[in-house]
């Protein structure tokens, strides 16, 4: 753990002062700045960095971005201007548009069904940071580096009013918005390469049970030849909802029922709350009591709080002791062949309470570093440190696999353990809509494996809505199909022959372009850059795109507009509508329409029902050339799991396409990791603006199209 004090004494000893503000360099053109009254011990060892910074120099003497910090009442500030021009963006998971701009966010964790809470400004997740992006185009990024309890506005000023002591900021500056999430990444963590079949298709209720309706569904995508990766297991496969139990009625044989989806190429993700059962005789209850495991209330007594099994009590995941003892539960848990987790109620959510959560004075003794502190401090956290937990209990009981876990809650750099989703939505064509802008700013605060419930979770969902629902939502980075319990069936099937066509053609085009999407996946896990990215990206001057969040770029290459948007200006430059699938989405009522950037190759894969078959052996590539008769694109692969690919067992590629005399040449080469697989045959596909030129299949390093 951090040694607090070595740092204060560093600091006092090495940094400039501006206006009472100690001040100090902590890489290139990043800062951090202290106001003279910091409590150290309030707020260190932060949770938000990967690793604490360490100062490198002085402040230059021309830096202008400098904080304001003062105290009102009980609360400490951090405000910052906001230039003529700047849009502001991050901020995490909240409702609303793309744009930040005069928004006020309430950071405090909140369970809230329908995100009815707060005006949907206080959601899931807190994350103290925000990205704003001058009319030029240059950039800056500001951390509160503060987990408690507190407000972002972002008015005529940048203002972070906490409700615990005196927090330092850190504040970025970059040529371009890109380069701050990506120095944003450097700071607080990147994802992990997650395995390759949590990028496929996936299907969820709250429940499917018993086990014969899960297998059920499993076999449903398999005879109407929709892909699918997974199946998720609510709350219901519990004996009466005690976390690591399974009801010996409906589930049995938990272990026979994932062997059933892996023999089909599929995964089951399975449920695990925090909250565990007051129950003498349970064994995680006894266990975890006798080692003095779970959060105190005031007066030091187990706080106790209904959730779904009845009376609980929380582990304290800030004791690493309680944290070593929840990763050890997930060694018999993982052995019934669960291949994923999910992480739910983390918020931590109480039930029979106004608050819908823990009293904000209970206590955390901390240890191995963090100090004790009450649930103000603490709960914005308590999500992030179970997944990490849960990470670690995961890794050790296969750690040859990549652990998949995914989480409701979190806090700025929850990205290093699992990854999230927005939450309980509503079948309604604004959360529809609202999920883009939600996904893009999580991505720009450094989650970038995230998505909706597709369909809506809560409500009935019309055949239109989620036809609409899917034909978009198959590219976002998370892709999970979900539905409450008493709301109708949200299968791809379940609304009729012609949704379900729709959808089946929608998820073919998500596996297709699995080689891209697992590029992008490689590129978050390497550099930070978001998946799923806002259009404005594609150019940061042009001020007509700031505001777009009906249509989004998913990495540079591909723009994708659904049916349904209708205000959608796209950037400067040729961007082609491509066919991904054979569908033409042109005369398609609902298929998002994808338009490829001039200039790009993108690889696209074979149709398959699942990864269980993905293969690079046969690629497509479309070519869409620039008006110099120029195109380049990548290609990263690996075994798609396990991690043989930090040892350098992966390759990446580089395509360059270049046109002479009518002949489009192709030129594919190796450009890192030892990774060799075994020789390729590839499809060309030239697209321009009047048709397409497809060659027969092709093998080699130097291809040649006539076009």
């Amino acid at each position: 753990m951090y040694k607090i004090k070595s740092i204060l004494v560093l600091l006092l000893c090495s940094t400039l002062v501006f206006a009472g503000i100690r001040g100090k360099l902590i890489g290139d053109r990043v800062a951090v700045f202290y106001p003279v009254n910091f409590d150290s011990i309030g707020n260190l060892p932060s949770l938000a960095f990967e690793k604490e910074p360490v100062p490198i120099g002085s402040i230059p003497k021309d830096w202008k971005f400098i904080p304001t910090f003062y105290t009102s009442g009980k609360e400490t500030v951090a405000t910052f201007p906001v230039g003529k021009g700047v849009s502001l963006y991050g901020t995490g998971e909240i409702t609303g548009t793309l744009l930040r701009n005069g928004k006020s966010i309430d950071l405090w964790n909140t369970d809230t069904p329908g995100y009815q809470r707060a005006d949907g400004n206080r959601l899931y997740h807190s994350h103290p940071w925000v990205l704003g992006v001058r009319e030029d185009g240059t950039s800056f990024g500001i951390i509160a580096d503060n987990t408690w309890k507190q407000k972002l506005m972002l008015n005529d000023s940048i203002r972070f009013v906490s409700e615990g002591p005196a927090f330092r900021v850190v504040v970025i500056e970059r040529s371009t918005p890109q380069e701050v999430v990506m120095a944003l990444t450097d700071l607080v963590g990147k994802i992990d390469l997650p395995p390759l079949w949590s990028l496929g298709y996936q299907q969820c209720r709250w429940s499917y049970e018993p086990d014969s309706r899960a297998k059920e569904i499993a076999d449903g995508f398999i005879s109407r030849k929709i892909p699918c990766d997974v199946i998720w297991f609510d709350i219901d496969y519990m004996d009466k909802f005690k976390i690591f139990t399974f009801d010996k009625a409906k589930f049995p044989d938990p272990k026979g029922m994932n062997n059933y989806l892996h023999e089909r190429g599929m995964k089951g993700v399975w449920m695990i709350d925090p909250g565990v059962k007051l129950e003498k005789g349970y064994p995680v209850y006894d266990e975890g009591e006798k080692q003095d495991n779970f959060v105190k209330n005031v007066t030091r007594k187990d706080f106790v709080g209904p959730v779904w099994p009845g009376d609980c009590v929380f582990p304290d995941f800030t004791i690493p002791r309680a944290r070593a003892w929840w990763a050890g539960l997930y060694k018999d848990f993982m052995a019934n062949g669960v291949d994923g987790v999910w992480n739910d109620m983390n918020d931590p959510s109480v039930f029979k309470v106004k608050t819908t959560t823990m009293p904000e004075n209970n206590i955390h003794r901390g240890g191995g570093g963090l100090p004790e502190g009450n649930h103000l401090r603490y709960h914005n956290v308590y999500g992030m440190l179970m997944v990490r937990a849960t990470r670690e209990g995961i890794l050790n009981a296969n750690p040859d696999k990549r652990p998949f876990v995914l989480s409701r809650s979190g806090y700025l750099g929850s990205q290093r353990y699992g990854a999230t989703w927005t939450g309980d939505n509503l079948a309604i064509v604004e959360h529809m809509k609202m999920s883009i802008p939600m996904s893009l700013n999580l991505g720009l605060s450094g989650q970038a494996f995230n998505g909706p419930d597709i369909g809506g979770f809560a409500q009935n969902t019309s055949p239109d809505l989620f036809a609409q629902w899917m034909a978009m939502g198959v590219f976002f980075p998370f892709t999970r199909g979900h539905a409450c319990q008493g709301t109708n069936d949200k299968e791809p099937w379940a609304f009729g022959p012609e949704v379900e066509k729709t959808c089946r053609t929608a998820i073919n085009r998500r596996y297709r372009l699995m080689p891209y999407i697992y590029t992008l996946f490689h590129e978050a896990a390497t550099t930070g850059m978001p998946v799923m990215r806002p259009t404005f990206f594609a150019d940061i001057t042009d001020m007509s795109l700031r505001t777009v969040d009906e249509n989004f770029l998913l990495g540079d290459n591909l723009l994708i507009i659904p049916k349904w948007a209708k205000n959608s200006p796209i950037p400067k430059g040729n961007w082609r509508v491509v066919s991904i699938n054979g569908e033409e989405s042109k005369y398609d009522q609902f298929q998002a329409d994808v338009l490829q950037k001039e200039g790009t190759i993108v690889p696209v894969g074979n149709l398959i029902q699942s990864t269980a078959t993905y293969s690079t052996d046969s690629l497509t590539l479309l070519v869409s050339l620039n008006g110099s008769g120029k195109a380049t694109g990548v290609l990263y692969e690996d075994a798609n799991d396990g991690f043989g690919y930090k040892k350098g067992e992966y390759a990446l590629w580089s395509f360059n396409a270049e046109t002479k005399a009518n002949v489009v040449s192709i030129t594919i080469t190796q450009t890192a990791g030892k990774y060799k697989p075994k020789n390729k045959l590839f499809k060309i596909k030239v697209i321009s603006d009047s048709k397409v030129i497809e060659s027969n299949w092709l093998t080699g390093n130097s291809l040649k199209v006539k076009i």
